[in-house]
Order: C-alpha cells, then structure tokens, then sequence
C-alpha cells in the first residue's frame, strides 16, 4: 500500500462528506416514506424480512438486526396487535417460536412495498443504470477491502437484502 499525498487525502474526505451527506438524505428520504405507511424502520425491517424470507424463529430476527431480544419482543408485539404477525411454536422445542407473517399482514406489505421500491427508484433515479453498476462495484471494493485488511470473513453478497436494511 502506498502513502497518500496530501492531496490524496484531502479527496479521501471530501469523498467522505459526499457520502455521508448522500445516505443521510436517502436514508431521511426512505424514513420519510416509511413513516408515511404507519410504521417504524425497525417493523418495517422485520415485515420486509418475514415478507422475503417467510416464517423465522424470534432468535433469528433479532440477530439479523441486532435488536436485543426484550426490544424484538416488544416489536412483535406491536406487529400482532396489528395483526400482521402470529407467533407459532416450533414444533419438538417449546422454548421458541417462529414469527410468521399473516395474510392480513402479507395483503398490507403487497400493497406498501411496491410505493416503497418506487420510491427508492425516484432517489435513484438521478444516477444512470451503469453509474449505478460502477457505483455498487466501487463500493464492494472499498468494503471488502476495510473488512479484508481487518480481518473479517467476507460473505457473499445477497442481493435479496431490504432496500430498508441496513441503518
């Protein structure tokens, strides 16, 4: 690895601020949008995931956002009220139990998630199909390269990952 010039680094934090400012705003954007639907990033998140991803074990869940387990209880809880979500008992285990996404549930996130990927394509919408591709090849590049040099495993990427994950 080579030392960067001055100017070299300067360019390191403008670059920086520009993202930092960009997922800001697109991130304040899609929150704004959530919001319009009734429901916290964090539902939204777990509708999204159970909407993709089908029945899941509450453990689950929790790790897949990081939601420690007395919040995610309390998230569900909120989802069932709604309506939205039933827990099930996982059969030879009385100890757990998988979220699973009713049909009321299903029938509300087929009628929001699609405003929520247009909305997405609008923010998007400024950035041609092929800046896009470089934009998301840099990216991984820059990623991978932090988690590589601190030693953390690289998985590959998923492409079915909520638009919403990831704040």
């Amino acid at each position: 690895m080579t030392e960067r010039t001055d100017e070299g680094k300067a360019l390191d934090l403008r670059l920086i601020r520009v993202i930092k400012n960009m997922v800001a705003t697109l991130y304040g954007s899609l929150e704004r949008d959530i919001d319009s639907y009734g429901l916290s990033m964090e539902t939204f998140q777990i509708l999204e995931f159970l909407y993709n991803k089908g029945s899941q074990p509450i453990q689950k869940i929790s790790e897949a956002f990081s939601i420690p387990s007395g919040s995610i209880t309390y998230v569900v809880d909120k989802l069932e009220k709604k309506a939205f979500v039933e827990r099930l008992p996982i059969p030879g285990d009385r100890r757990k139990t998988n979220v699973n996404m009713t049909e009321e549930g299903r029938k509300y996130f087929d009628n929001i998630f699609p405003q929520h990927v247009q909305t997405i394509s609008d923010n998007l919408s400024f950035a041609t199909d092929e800046e896009k591709l470089v934009l998301i090849e840099v990216l991984k590049k820059i990623g991978y390269g932090i988690k590589n040099r601190q030693g953390i495993p690289i998985e590959e990427e998923t492409d079915n990952s909520s638009p919403a994950d990831h704040k």
